[in-house]
């Protein structure tokens, strides 16, 4: 069996926010689009951050008399995430789900983003190494 890889089973079709984006814009790309985070690109399409709905829920804890806080992404986003290489063996980055707290990596090649990898997504290539064992 050769060795899975993240490009594998990542996700190629991303959605990503600029750090210049309102928080509240935020907060309804995440809802619209049903996902629980998002990259944050610059304008070369490199990583900066991650914006994700724990990120957003500091928006209520920081407001003050029934406000919520203005700003942009920049100012709530998680910054330098740890990122996943596309040919990076999937096993090994399991194990980096397992010693993280995120539920997703972005994933990177030469510097730009190409896709992303979720714990479900994990949980995508466990079922396929199963089965392809199991034959």
């Amino acid at each position: 069996m050769n060795m899975p890889r993240v490009s594998q089973y990542m996700d190629r079709n991303l959605q990503t926010l600029k750090p210049d984006t309102d928080l509240l814009a935020a907060v309804d790309f995440l809802l619209e689009h049903h996902v629980t985070g998002a990259p944050v690109v610059n304008e070369a399409g490199e990583v900066v951050g991650i914006i994700s709905e724990k990120d957003l829920l500091r928006l209520l804890a920081a407001g003050v008399d029934n406000q919520l806080p203005k700003g942009t992404v920049a100012d709530f986003m998680t910054k330098n995430p740890r990122t996943v290489s596309a040919n990076m063996n999937i096993f090994f980055c399991a194990g980096m789900f397992l010693g993280d707290y995120v539920r997703r990596y972005p994933v990177v090649d030469n510097g730009k983003l190409v896709g992303a990898i979720t714990r479900f997504d994990i949980l995508r290539a466990v079922r396929e190494i199963g089965r392809q064992m199991g034959s």
